[in-house]
Order: C-alpha cells, then sequence, then structure tokens
C-alpha cells in the first residue's frame, strides 16, 4: 500500500469516542424488545407502554434467567507464541523506559452509524505487549520495581448467568456475544495478572505522572489527567522496527496467504469482466482474507483501467474491461494481525498491451533496482534513490521530462514524480504502515538492519486526464510491490512466489 513517507502524521492516536451504553441492543434485535430489556437515555425511555415492560427490573424474570445453562465454550484465542513474544516485548520497552509507569490502552471499535459500530481491533502496541485480541477496553499497566516493571492487565468481567448482564448488557452479557472467556482464563492463556478493569481507576491512581499510548477511555483519561505521551509512542514505534522470530514467522505466514488470495482473484476475472465488476475482485479477496486469517489488513486496492492509477482506489465501484491492466494491492491480516502489503498489476484478458507492457517493464526495472538497494547496513533512502533514477531516466527516454534527468532527480526538480508522488516503501508489520511514530533519524534517516521487514513499491501512474501524456499512456497504472526481510547477508524476498516481469505474469495467470 503506498506510503508518502514525506507527509506520514507522527502524532498519536487520537482520543476514542466515549463508551457506548452497555444497553445497546444487537443490530438484529427488535427495538422493541431493547427497550423492554433495559434502562434507555433517549426521551422514550420515559413513557414506556406497560405492555413492555423492563425485563432487568423483574425480579422474577431475573431468577428465571439465572437459571438452567450450561458451560459453553469460555477459552482464551491466543495465537500460539503470542505470550511469550509479548513478554519479551515488556521486557525491551522496560529497559526503554526504565522507572517510569506505563499505560496502554486497547481501545474500542468505533461507531458505524448511530448504535452500530465496526469490527472491533486492538491497539497494535497493545497487543505487541500483551497477546491479547478481540477485547475491548483492554488497559495494560506497567508498574515501575526494581530491576523492571510489573505488568498488570485490566479486562471487562464478562456477564454470566446469575449476572443481570447476562441478559441486560448487550456489550458484555453472554447472551449477546456468546461465551467470553474470563479473568482467570485470560491470565492462564497470557501468563500474566488480569483484573477487573473496575480496578483500573485504583491502579492509576496509585501511578505518578504514566506514560500513556492508545485510545483509552476518555473519562478515565480526564480523571487521571491522563494524555497521550509522544515519547511512548516513538519508543514503542522504534522497539518494533526489527522483528523477532516470531513475528517473523508470522509475517510469513500473512504474505502466503495473500499470494493465495491473489490467485483467488485472478480466477474471478472472467466474473468480473462479465459484470461482477472491480467489488467482485475486492469481495473474493476479502472473504479469503477473512477464511484464512483476521480479515483484510487494509481497504483492498483493485483499480481496473483508469481507476488503477489513482493511488488508494478503494471504492472499487467500476467495471472491469477486457483490454485493460487491473492493479491489485492486497494484504491478509493473520489472525495475530500482522499483515502483508503485496501489489501486482494483471491484464485483465490475460496479455498485456504494448503500451501496458511498456510501462510495466519500465517499472520492474525500477523495482528490480530497489530490491536490490536493500541490504543491511545500506541507508533506508537508498532503495528509493535507485529505483527512482530508473523511473526518471526511463521517462526521459520517452520524452515525458521538460528537464534533464540530473535536474529531474536533484531536490529542486522531482518532475519525475508528477507520475509517481508516493513514496516507494515503509516498514511493514502489526500496521500495514508500521512503525509510523518513529522519529525521522530512526526511520528515513537511519540505516536498515537485519530483522527488519519492509516493502518496495515503485509504480507509475499515467491519468487519464493528464495533458503530458500521449493518448496512448493515458490512464494507465501499474504498480508492483514487494515484501521484504532484511537479513544478515542481505534481503529475502518474501512475496517472491508471485513474478515480477509481465510474462511471469501472463504465464502465471494460466496456471492459477
Amino acid at each position: 500500500m503506498t506510503d508518502d513517507l514525506s507527509t506520514r502524521s507522527r502524532t498519536a492516536t487520537a482520543t476514542e469516542a466515549p463508551a457506548i451504553a452497555t444497553e445497546t441492543p444487537a443490530t438484529d434485535t427488535p427495538a422493541t424488545e431493547a427497550a423492554a430489556t433495559a434502562p434507555q437515555s433517549s426521551p422514550r425511555s420515559t413513557r414506556l407502554d406497560p405492555r413492555m415492560p423492563r425485563l432487568a427490573e423483574l425480579p422474577s424474570f431475573a431468577a428465571f434467567m439465572a437459571e438452567g445453562w450450561d458451560t459453553p465454550d469460555r477459552s482464551a484465542r491466543t495465537v500460539p507464541g503470542a505470550a511469550d513474544a509479548a513478554a519479551h516485548h515488556r521486557a525491551r520497552l522496560s529497559a526503554a523506559h526504565p522507572g517510569a509507569p506505563i499505560v496502554v490502552a486497547a481501545g474500542r471499535a468505533p461507531v458505524r452509524s448511530n448504535d452500530t459500530n465496526y469490527d472491533f481491533r486492538p491497539d497494535s502496541d497493545f497487543y505487541w505487549l500483551t497477546g491479547c485480541g478481540g477485547v475491548e477496553h483492554g488497559v495494560l499497566v506497567l508498574r515501575p520495581v526494581p530491576g523492571g516493571h510489573d505488568a498488570t492487565l485490566h479486562l471487562p468481567t464478562p456477564a454470566r448467568p446469575g449476572d443481570l448482564g447476562f441478559f441486560a448488557d448487550a456489550a458484555h452479557g453472554e447472551l449477546w456475544v456468546g461465551g467470553a472467556p474470563g479473568l482467570d482464563e485470560w491470565s492462564e492463556a497470557l501468563g500474566l495478572d488480569v483484573r477487573p478493569l473496575d480496578e483500573l481507576d485504583a491502579a492509576l491512581a496509585g501511578l505518578t505522572k504514566p506514560l500513556l499510548t492508545g485510545a483509552l477511555d476518555p473519562d478515565t483519561a480526564h480523571r487521571h489527567g491522563l494524555a497521550a505521551s509522544a515519547d511512548l509512542g516513538r519508543t514503542l514505534s522504534e522497539l518494533r522496527m526489527v522483528k523477532d522470530a516470531w513475528e517473523i514467522e508470522q509475517m510469513r505466514q500473512a504474505v502466503d496467504r495473500t499470494v493465495e488470495g491473489f490467485a483467488a482473484v485472478v480466477r474471478e476475472f472472467p466474473a468480473a469482466i462479465a459484470g461482477g465488476g472491480e467489488r467482485w475482485l475486492q469481495g473474493t479477496f476479502d472473504r479469503y482474507a477473512r477464511t484464512h486469517g483476521n480479515g483484510p489488513g487494509y481497504a483492498s486496492i483493485v483499480g481496473s483501467g483508469a481507476h488503477a492509477a489513482t493511488l488508494h482506489w478503494v471504492r472499487c465501484d467500476g467495471p472491469v474491461a477486457e483490454d485493460k491492466a487491473v492493479l491489485l494491492d492486497l494484504g491478509v491480516e493473520t489472525n495475530s494481525y500482522y499483515t502483508a502489503d503485496v501489489t501486482r498489476t494483471f491484464p485483465a484478458s490475460g496479455r498485456f498491451s504494448p503500451a501496458q507492457r511498456a510501462a510495466h517493464d519500465l517499472v520492474e526495472r525500477a523495482h528490480r533496482a530497489g530490491l536490490a538497494a536493500v541490504a543491511p547496513g545500506r541507508d533506508f533512502a537508498d532503495f528509493h534513490t535507485a529505483a527512482m533514477e530508473v523511473v526518471a531516466r526511463g521517462l526521459a527516454d520517452w520524452g515525458l521530462l521538460p528537464v534533464s534527468v540530473d535536474e529531474a532527480l536533484s531536490p529542486q526538480g522531482q518532475h519525475h514524480r508528477r507520475y509517481l508522488v508516493c513514496g516507494i516503501g515503509h516498514h511493514l508489520g502489526l500496521d500495514v504502515h508500521d512503525c509510523a511514530r518513529a522519529d525521522y533519524d530512526a526511520y528515513q534517516g537511519a540505516k536498515m538492519a537485519p530483522g527488519m521487514v519492509l516493502t518496495v513499491e515503485p509504480g507509475l501512474y499515467f491519468h487519464e486526464h493528464d495533458r503530458t501524456l500521449p493518448p496512448e499512456l493515458r490512464g494507465i497504472g501499474m504498480r508492483i510491490e514487494d515484501d521484504l526481510l532484511v537479513t544478515e547477508e542481505g534481503a529475502e524476498v518474501l512475496s517472491s512466489a508471485l513474478p515480477l516481469d509481465a510474462t511471469g505474469l501472463e504465464r502465471w495467470m494460466t496456471t492459477r
């Protein structure tokens, strides 16, 4: 996925909206039942039809609901190795901030509309430090002690039979959300001291000037005078740049599943051409990602024809024409929340046109130059400059630059960037644009090191309304993106199962 490294935000995650009331009904529950279940804050709550009493206010009903239930599956679902990796990550953070109290919040699902939310995905730093996914409002507290920090994880307590919330609390009641692990189950799975969320205030009151990251409930943050710490966010981004062995294995799995997802999408080209369009291809990949992982790691980009020149074409609402190329920028996010980020551009018909092939060949040459510049000890900017030089010279050969190649490549020129305004690589991991809060000197200004995972993704974006282009190039967008692991000797292309060259892609399409 393209990332303009010159304009990436360095700000901490914005504070989340206040939590919705726990009695909010599930989307498939009749409104009348919701009104009868728990108190509401809306004006209609003051005028209730006596035929629809509030179930939570009926002692006999509550007693009846407390009985006669078997025990559902309440196991805490974690990824193998995640807890051990998180313990190692906490130790690294503790060493980076000795003596400082640290608070890391998981956040909550954002509101989609009215009383419905998007799916929950934990804050990346929170998961990196706990291995706990799927639980909103969790808060990790690291209290300094001699030699390091004690870790306590605060989680909401599920409401089970016998608790009024079992049927009256749509956020935590098992009748609404299904069998949920309790604090003991999470403690055993994560190897952490897990305490109720309602003890968080007392825990925070005992800390002096804690550092905060993640979206903490705003009321809680206000009570304790907490604000996001840019220093802590920066530290975590920089610690996450070098992946450990467990993380690298998660990245391998994400890339492998993504390559398989590309094959699933290419098989659907005929259906897309027949009328399904870009959304059919997007839906194919997103379904695959959800089946073989947590879901897509970012909004899937499927651009046919002129849409391929739009850097982040996530609308995916156009047709797929047989004579056009289709740009696919896709990534599977694993159940451990690590994501791949891979791009290839395919001819919908199975064969590139001469103009499409010419553009693809230039991008391929730039891409290979970028790949060759990835190695430990080299500047992070090396692969950017190597690829850009190839692009500039190719465009000059086509007569598209108004200045010389040297002037275009100079800091005062950059004329070739008209057709490639985005950055051409970034760190990759728990976030598609990983480690974004790191300082310049630790990111773009740093040396590459073994254990880093990054992307290389040059492209050419010839917009159909760009009058500087000859007609045959207008409306062509080409991008090639691979995911690389920096090794002791050089770099390993994790996504090498996908061909780079036009002929190889055409052949690969016939074998899917």
